[in-house]
C-alpha cells in the first residue's frame, strides 16, 4: 500500500519541532504554576500543542493511501518570501502595511485569478491582526510608518 508520505512527513516534522520547543523551554526556563506562570509555561504549552497537531496529521496518514503530487515550489517560495518581508519591514512600515504586503505576497501563486479577493483578504487579515495585537493584547508595536 502506498502511504500518504507527504502528510506523514509534514506531521512528523511538526511533532518533532513541537517536542523540541517544549523540551528546550522546559529545560531552560522556569514553568511556574497555574497561578503564577513562569516564562517557560507558554512555550512548553505551545510546543506540546504543536506536537499534538503534528500527530493528528501524521497518524491518520499512516493508514491512508497517498497520491503522487509535485512539490509546490512556487507556493513555498511565496510563503517564505512573505515571512522574510514581514520580518524585514515590520519596524519600518508598521503592522498594518507589512501584514497586508505579506498576505499579498503569500497569495500571489494562488490558482484563483484576480486581485480583488487578494486585496479583501489582505485587508481582513490586517484588521484582524490589528484587533488581536493592538486592541486585545495592548502590544506597543508601530501600526503605521508614521506611528513609530
Amino acid at each position: 500500500m502506498q502511504r500518504d508520505w507527504h502528510d506523514i512527513a509534514g506531521g512528523g516534522a511538526l511533532a518533532a519541532l513541537g517536542i523540541g520547543v517544549a523540551a528546550h523551554a522546559g529545560l531552560t526556563h522556569d514553568l511556574g504554576t497555574l497561578r503564577q506562570m513562569g516564562p517557560g509555561f507558554f512555550p512548553v504549552l505551545l510546543g506540546a500543542l504543536l506536537a499534538g497537531l503534528g500527530l493528528v496529521i501524521a497518524l491518520p496518514a499512516w493508514r491512508r493511501q497517498g497520491t503522487a503530487r509535485a512539490f509546490a515550489g512556487r507556493e513555498a517560495l511565496a510563503v517564505l518570501a512573505a515571512i522574510v518581508v514581514f520580518g524585514v519591514f515590520m519596524t519600518r512600515l508598521g503592522l498594518i502595511p507589512t501584514t497586508a504586503l505579506a498576505v499579498l505576497i503569500a497569495a500571489t501563486p494562488a490558482p484563483r485569478a484576480g486581485w480583488r479577493w487578494r486585496l479583501v483578504l489582505a485587508t481582513a487579515v490586517s484588521l484582524l491582526t490589528w484587533a488581536v495585537f493592538i486592541l486585545a493584547l495592548k502590544m506597543t508595536i508601530p501600526v503605521w510608518p508614521w506611528s513609530r
